[in-house]
């Protein structure tokens, strides 16, 4: 950057980089609260249930018991046991104790693993639509974002062939995301074995496997971690999970990763000179999470396919929506191509998706984040982590808005 008459100057890895959309809509909607309107916001992806019972009692005793020193920068041994103990019971996956670290949040081992391996003009493969932090980190540190499209028709799932256009010389990373932000889409076993066929002949490239929303699978589909259905791609694998979804502790800012050693040690030299370990009693309530009963999850996810379901019959009787049937996660992801080109009730036209997110916020007071902002568009993300009445209101609010459409 250029000096200015202000001062000193910024980084150039800054330039260009947007906030996320989904901070942007959730700050709009916090200002018209405060003018008066009654707003429901389907915007955040945070669940709306309280951190299990187990997690805060073994954060108590904890601190408790004097566990309010510096951690570890990788972890506490107690949690690493725990994080052990999950993959292998969860994904069939074994790691030794080097083999894995505990970060402050999953947004940290995407950054941590990025700034440890990336260098100005490595490709990262992040398919579309995506998580909005996947390329704003890899372009921080001079990555460059290539983006496959997951159709609608496909479940918004990736295909093997997809991934195989796109794969170059100068690719470094691949971001699988499954259960997948922002459209619920899942990946079959069958298409995860042709990414695996396809990486085969890429063995410079690095896998960032998040799975995050792995518990949270509806209709009796199953998860597969990556590295389960490729073991001979392990040691280029990078398996990364968090306690913020599955057990509501978004807060508590404790993600994790597998992965090979030498890789596990580049990304904790990372965090050692960046932020140092996570909070203690943060630790020992994720490491009581994961250990925790299954049933404290699977009533949650009771709750979270019931919503999908109001939700998904509700928009595919409005004209102008498309919806696909999320397979997971959290979120569902219509189409509003049917909808652009007209005018609101309040004079606005609409000639993109963040036209319709921003007017529907505006005069309907529902927020939610266009697809744009995830690489797809024209589309919505709705979160289903609201009470079930806020969601039947949204929604009555979202079908009124489109029918004094002119």
């Amino acid at each position: 950057m250029t000096a200015t008459a202000t001062g000193p100057t910024l980084a150039h890895r800054l330039e260009g980089l947007p906030a996320p959309a989904t901070i942007e809509m959730a700050r709009r909607a916090r200002e018209l609260r405060a003018e008066g309107h009654e707003v429901i916001s389907l915007a955040l992806g945070e669940p709306d249930f309280p951190t299990p019972a187990v997690a805060i009692e073994a954060a108590h005793q904890a601190a408790l018991a004097g566990k309010t020193k510096y951690p570890p920068v990788d972890g506490t041994p107690e949690l690493k046991a725990a994080v052990a103990r999950k993959f292998s019971r969860e994904n069939g996956l074994d790691f030794a104790a080097d083999e894995l670290m505990v970060s402050n949040g999953g947004k940290q081992v995407i950054f941590n693993a990025f700034m440890a391996t990336i260098n100005p003009g490595d490709e990262v493969v992040v398919p579309a639509p995506y998580w909005v932090s996947y390329p704003l980190i890899a372009r921080m540190f001079g990555g460059v974002p290539v983006h496959p499209v997951c159709d609608e028709a496909d479940g918004f799932s990736l295909k093997p062939e997809r991934l195989a256009a796109v794969m170059t010389p100068r690719t470094k990373w691949l971001v699988l995301s499954f259960p997948n932000n922002p459209t619920g889409g899942l990946c079959s076993e069958d298409d995860l074995r042709g990414i695996a066929e396809v990486l085969r002949a890429y063995p410079n490239v690095w896998i960032l496997s998040d799975e995050i929303y792995e518990h949270l699978v509806f209709d009796n589909n199953r998860f597969t971690s990556f590295a389960a259905i490729a073991p001979d791609l392990k040691d280029r694998i990078v398996t990364m999970n968090g306690v913020a979804k599955a057990y509501a502790m978004t807060g508590w800012r404790v993600g994790y990763a597998g992965g090979p050693k030498r890789l596990i040690a580049a990304m904790r030299s990372v965090q050692s000179n960046a932020t140092s370990g996570v909070c203690t009693v943060a630790q020992a309530a994720a490491a009581a999470a994961l250990d925790s009963p299954p049933d404290l999850i699977r009533d949650m996810v009771v709750t979270y396919e019931r919503r999908r379901n109001l939700m998904v019959a509700a928009l595919r009787n409005i004209p102008g929506l498309t919806c696909a049937n999320p397979a997971g996660a959290f979120y569902v992801y219509p189409g509003i191509a049917g909808c652009l080109g007209r005018v609101t009730a309040g004079g606005r036209r609409l000639d993109t998706d963040t036209d319709f997110a921003m007017a529907l916020l505006e005069e309907a007071h529902v927020a939610t984040v266009p697809g744009s902002a995830f690489g797809l568009a024209p589309y919505l993300r709705l979160s289903c982590a609201t009470t079930d009445a806020a969601l039947k209101e949204a929604c009555a609010r979202i079908e009124g808005f489109i029918r004094t459409l002119k």
